[in-house]
């Protein structure tokens, strides 16, 4: 019996509960975990991360095996979720730990999002530069489980989040 092939991915774009939902349910996707990674301590809580200290990024990991979903689709997935153009964190949250970024685990990865990058930056979509960096993939820490499937676990909670911070409004706008 021959073991499927199992890659990761790892994405910044604000808030983490936002960035489950859009990766999480597509046959190849095996696990999306929300986390932190890029910063200076180890073993970060959601306070140390959320104060600022640590340098983490909120972010999600994702396991999936790319002969079924293949990475060049996480990421179309992904530019659609945020505003890659806001160097200062996403929509109404603000600050270091919303900021945005591409981890790559392999020199394919960072090409394919150096290109993908590219592609956005020259369609025009946005009267602005793209400035989401791509960065080397760093030790990730999983989030507390009360994070976890947030939009599940909470959902009316999770969607009046959403609403009111005006993601959906703008990728609308942009993506419809």
């Amino acid at each position: 019996m021959t073991q499927k092939p199992e890659e990761k991915a790892a994405f910044a774009g604000g808030c983490f509960w936002c960035m489950v939902k859009p990766f999480k349910e597509w046959d190849g996707i095996i696990d999306v975990v929300s986390g932190y990674m890029g910063g200076h301590i180890k073993n970060p809580t959601y306070e140390d991360v959320k104060k600022g200290d640590s340098g983490h990024l909120e972010v999600v990991e994702i396991t999936f095996d790319p002969t079924i979903f293949p990475y060049e689709q996480l990421l179309e997935i992904y530019w659609q979720q945020i505003d890659p153009t806001d160097a200062d964190g996403q929509f109404h949250d603000r600050g270091h730990s919303y900021s945005t970024a591409i981890f790559y685990y392999t020199d394919e990865q960072r090409e394919m999002a150096e290109h993908s990058k590219e592609v956005l930056g020259n369609s025009k979509i946005f009267n602005k530069p793209i400035v989401t960096p791509i960065r080397l993939a760093e030790p990730f820490y999983k989030a507390e489980d009360y994070h976890q499937n947030y939009y599940i676990k909470e959902k009316e909670h999770y969607e009046e989040d959403r609403a009111r911070s005006g993601r959906d409004t703008f990728i609308q706008q942009h993506w419809s």
